[in-house]
């Protein structure tokens, strides 16, 4: 699964982000996701969630 339909997140999940600071590096942070950020049910370039560490970013992998 893709991190591009807001469906398919939901909160306690275990996901892969990318953060704002490493979109050129593609470097992924993983994490449970606490909040999600995105209104819309789709993004091109992935939900924006916020992890229970506080990192907020884009989802690229659903574990």
């Amino acid at each position: 699964m893709s991190g591009s339909n807001r469906s398919d997140i939901k909160i306690g999940l275990e996901v892969d982000i990318v953060l704002k600071q490493d979109q050129r590096s593609g470097k992924l942070t993983q994490g449970i996701v606490k909040d999600i950020l995105t209104k819309s049910p789709t993004h091109p370039h992935g939900i924006k969630v916020r992890l229970e560490s506080g990192d907020v970013g884009r989802v690229k992998g659903i574990h």
